[in-house]
């Protein structure tokens, strides 16, 4: 019998032996920049000869993989693979689908140190940040694991007079799932794991800014037993075979997560009927966000400074709940500015390979130049508080920013930037707080810090985003605990690592026998 679900306990790397571990790994991980990998379908490796290449934004010119890529053949050969195993798979019970992931979970604590590697390598993560995204894998898997056994008991009907009626929840069908590059082995193994577990089969198009890692999990998944067929890699261009996946006339489902306009082209392509097709298709997305942290004056300053600098500057500020809006009443404005400039100033910018770096890299070189373009605009709309400009390295790393005096409608407090900025806005007083907090398209994460009872009730009945959180940072949602998504265009409010978000991937079909 399984026990209750717990989330993953993070490693501690001041002790000597996890620190030699993750320094081995990283070395296991830089020795193999000369593999080339292909794609995984059917259970059988394909190449094509056309490639795509990955490398570390720590260090521009140092190669991390050499991938193959799929092109519109490879696409319908994997919709080929997939749809012969949903016949086969969709009929396996949930407890044996569960255990798969269950020990998916226990082979990815066996490798914790390799996952962490490939995170700090391929995209630049800090050890602790790695450690928190591979930690949040193993939740999603144990915690799905866990909650397709309660959907499989799951009664759904009321007795009726001379009949057995019975609900029972049925996989959709083939899906893509496409994850973003920000929590590669999290937010991947989320959306794969819970379509599977499901009994759905999967065309899996990985993150083009880590393939390495979305190649990880299937290697993780064929030694947990999933059948051939079940999830099928196929790293490529998005604008090569990103339409066709979506389009294509089988796909039943799309599991997105990533840019706003992204998701809204997909949404928009997967509404529009193929030849051929017989089904709505369903669209799952995630689309970001323009988070903020309200702070009023009746709170604990230090420990809501040391919240702010946390979600704005963690993971360089390319999580979709950062914080990028910071909304203080102007009885505490420009103190509250100092405290968190100078805990800014004591961050570390550098090499994610190093235990004591904080922030590393951003992801590649057309986010640098757009987050460099948005520090330039913040220069002309408010006050640089601190740091405003590339930092030292031979990789994409930008100092942690902090712009104060930003105008509401701005782009700085409208526009999803997604890298290490801050722009902090005034309010006269609390509700005007709460009404500029409410103020952008998106609908994602906030927090409000304030100890007044009467307020704290009003944010939970004013702010309107999917996750709100009271006196604590904006980011960090913990599996089970946090179920996350969004409003408005922030997506579809999926709350992955919720009690309801496996439902999302099955449909419900009722069956009532009359005794004759």
């Amino acid at each position: 019998m399984l026990h209750d679900f717990r989330n993953e306990a993070y490693t501690d790397f001041s002790k000597p032996e996890n620190r030699q571990k993750q320094e081995e790994a990283l070395k296991l991980v830089a020795s193999q920049s000369s593999r080339v990998y292909p794609l995984y379908i059917d259970g059988k490796d394909v190449t094509t000869g056309k490639f795509i290449k990955s490398y570390n934004p720590s260090h521009t010119s140092q190669l991390v993989g050499t991938f193959h890529k799929a092109g519109q053949a490879e696409v319908d050969l994997a919709m080929d693979a997939a749809l012969r195993a949903f016949e086969k798979w969709r009929l396996v019970s949930p407890r044996e689908r569960a255990i798969v992931l269950l020990k998916a979970a226990q082979i990815m604590r066996r490798r914790r140190f390799e996952v962490n590697a490939w995170m700090i390598t391929e995209i630049g993560k800090s050890w602790n940040e790695a450690e928190a995204d591979m930690a949040e894998a193993i939740d999603f898997l144990d915690f799905y694991a866990r909650e397709m056994l309660r959907w499989s008991e799951i009664k759904g009907t009321v007795p009726f007079p001379n009949e057995f009626p019975e609900l029972s929840y049925i996989p959709l069908g083939v899906g893509a799932v496409i994850p973003p590059w920000n929590f590669p082995m999290a937010i991947l193994t989320g959306m794969a794991s819970a379509a599977i577990v499901t009994g759905n089969t999967v065309l899996l198009k990985p993150a083009s800014d880590t393939p390495c890692i979305g190649y990880l999990l299937v290697e993780i998944m064929k030694e947990a037993g999933l059948p051939p067929g079940v999830l099928n890699f196929i790293p490529g261009s998005g604008a090569e075979i990103g339409d066709h996946i979506v389009a294509h006339p089988k796909t039943r489902f799309i599991s997105f997560t990533g840019s706003k306009e992204v998701g809204l082209h997909i949404n928009q392509l997967a509404a529009q009927l193929s030849p051929g097709q017989i089904w709505i298709k369903r669209v799952i997305a995630e689309m970001g966000g323009k988070d903020t942290i309200v702070v009023d004056s009746e709170t604990n300053l230090e420990e809501a400074a040391t919240a702010v600098v946390a979600s704005a500057f963690g993971f360089q500020g390319q999580k979709c709940s950062a914080c990028s809006r910071l909304i203080l009443v102007e009885d505490i404005y420009e103190p509250f500015i100092a405290m968190i400039v100078e805990k800014t100033k004591k961050l570390t910018v550098g090499a994610p390979e190093l235990p004591t770096t904080y922030m590393g890299p951003v992801a590649n070189q057309g986010s640098e130049e757009k987050i460099l373009s948005y520090i330039e605009m913040g220069k002309k709309d408010g006050r640089l508080m601190c740091g405003g400009a590339k930092a030292p390295g031979d990789g994409y790393y930008i100092q942690p920013t902090i712009f104060a005096d930003i105008k509401p409608g701005t782009p700085l407090d409208q526009e999803e930037i997604f890298g290490p900025v801050l722009a902090v806005i005034k309010a006269k007083n609390f509700q005007q707080a709460l009404e500029l907090a409410n103020a952008t398209e998106f609908g994602l994460t906030a927090a409000v810090w304030t100890n007044n009872r009467y307020k704290i009730e009003e944010a939970k009945k004013r702010v309107h985003v999917g996750n709100l959180y009271i006196n604590r940072k904006c980011t960090g949602a913990m599996v089970g605990v946090h179920p996350f998504g969004g409003f408005n265009m922030s997506g579809t409010d999926s709350k992955a690592g919720g009690m309801d978000y496996l439902g999302l991937f099955m449909q419900a079909k009722s069956v009532s026998e009359r005794l004759i």
